[in-house]
């Protein structure tokens, strides 16, 4: 039979795993929470928050005088460990809970108390010594505890998904380089527009993702912005008058992250408009990038009755029936991302709205979208960057075909023969399957040499002076 220990809470005793480093709260919260199978210990950033927040609370209560040096330097040593990547295992309260992220925050003290208690060297649970609710959550509350861990997480999650987008347009902008010279036609409506580039191409999806980058390094600023210190509503009951900007200074120490103490913490322990503002900005990424995708298998579609300007790289069989066939895999997973990203800002939204009065009791709703969107979002930019667009090849023969019997091309002509000559050739040309240039010069509109001037690829692809 496997040992067990027995811990006390207000309901009453209860058998604990005499190994585990979590107590009687958790027990009840696995109990009580069997939602999503995916516990908090899942999310790497989300325990070294948590940790490093019980950590810069252990020093700046014992700057205050508040905690003894020798129980301080228990609960920063087992802080330090969880920081390090030890002890996830036994953070295991499923991510999706009731109460508010209490039973997050009660697991980390119970955890935190153990270890602190094994390196004091007590057994666990032999709470006379360290109680994980009188000494590891001393002058805190869930309700300023989890927030702030979320924001501190969300932060490190942001900058993971500014580098990832870093690094996938420096791909599409690679590409762009590579393709400068190729002449195409643009589309609009899914029409022949006018010509330009597969290099100008590439180069608008680069920008688009800078664009973003720049947009989620903005929403990181916000997240910096916490509510430590503001216990049950945001008055600071339990705490010393020096406690918040104490406890603000030892925390931006340990994370290395630009916190600020709210200017009312009344406000911000009811307000989610952080987590909205993060979430809209990862669907606007999602939105683009999703748009992106679908531009790609566009382009790629056929390989003969498609468009079939860019060869996709080969990643699998597309088909277990169709002999040869090769699907966009890469960019139909991210499409899916996509999508997801998209669906949880709904959810986010409503859970930021189902806050009542001075709390809200949805955060672990937000922190169970948001993180995945942070997450697959990463994994989502990764693996187009280097399972296709690093191997995107263009199919310069049939872009080149494309524009010689495009009607696009007659846009060019407007400012030499007027718009009525130009609709009646391209009529004309769409009617009779004759090309553009030939009906110019048939009908005497322009000299060849004039024509020849007017359509060359560097003139179709940029403003250029009237040639008169």
């Amino acid at each position: 039979m496997n040992k067990t220990r027995i811990e006390h809470d207000l309901l009453g005793d209860r058998e604990v795993p005499a190994d585990a480093y979590w107590g009687v709260h958790t027990l009840r919260a696995i109990e009580n929470f069997p939602i999503s199978g995916r516990p908090i210990g899942e999310i790497p950033e989300l325990i070294r928050a948590l940790a490093g927040i019980k950590q810069a609370a252990a020093q700046a209560n014992a700057d205050l005088g508040l905690l003894s040096a020798e129980r301080r330097d228990a609960i920063v040593a087992a802080c330090a460990e969880i920081r390090a990547g030890r002890l996830h295992d036994q953070f295991i309260v499923d991510q999706i809970q009731g109460g508010a992220g209490t039973s997050t925050n009660m697991n980390a003290n119970e955890v935190i108390a153990n270890r602190a208690l094994e390196i004091m060297g007590h057994a666990k649970g032999e709470y006379q010594h360290l109680h994980p609710n009188e000494h590891v959550n001393m002058s805190q509350s869930t309700n300023d505890v989890y927030p702030t861990a979320l924001r501190l997480a969300s932060w490190r999650g942001l900058q993971g998904v500014i580098a990832a987008l870093a690094s996938l347009r420096g791909a599409f902008a690679e590409k762009g380089a590579e393709f400068a010279e190729i002449l195409k036609m643009g589309r609009t409506q899914l029409q022949e527009a006018v010509p330009m580039t597969l290099g100008q191409e590439f180069n608008a999806f680069a920008i688009t993702i800078g664009e973003d980058e720049l947009r989620l390094a903005e929403a990181a600023a916000l997240v910096c912005e916490i509510n430590l210190g503001a216990t049950a509503i945001g008055t600071g009951i339990t705490t010393h008058p020096d406690y918040a900007e104490r406890v603000r200074a030892r925390l931006a120490e340990i994370t290395v992250i630009p916190v600020v103490t709210a200017p009312d913490l009344v406000e911000a322990t009811q307000d989610c408009g952080a987590f909205v503002q993060v979430s809209g900005v990862l669907k606007r990424v999602a939105v683009k990038l999703s748009k992106i995708c679908n531009d790609l298998r566009l382009l790629s579609s056929g390989p003969r009755a498609g468009f079939n300007e860019i060869n996709l790289p080969a990643k699998q069989a597309g088909s277990s029936i169709m002999p040869g066939k090769v699907n966009p895999v890469i960019p139909e997973v991210v499409n899916q991302v996509c999508f997801e990203v998209i669906g949880n800002d709904t959810t986010i939204t409503m859970a930021a709205e189902g806050g009542q009065l001075q709390l809200n009791a949805f955060e672990p709703m937000i922190a169970y979208s948001l993180f995945r969107s942070v997450s697959h979002l990463v994994a989502a930019c990764t693996t187009l960057e280097h399972n296709c667009v690093r191997g995107i090849t263009a199919n310069g023969d049939v872009l080149k075909e494309t524009v010689r019997r495009s009607i696009g091309i007659v846009t060019a002509l407007n400012p030499y023969i007027g718009y009525a000559a130009a609709t009646e050739v391209a009529t004309e040309a769409h009617l009779t399957g004759r090309g553009v240039y030939e009906l110019v010069l048939e009908k005497g509109l322009l000299p060849k040499e004039r024509l020849d001037a007017i359509l060359r690829p560097e003139s179709l692809t940029k403003p250029q002076l009237f040639l008169g």
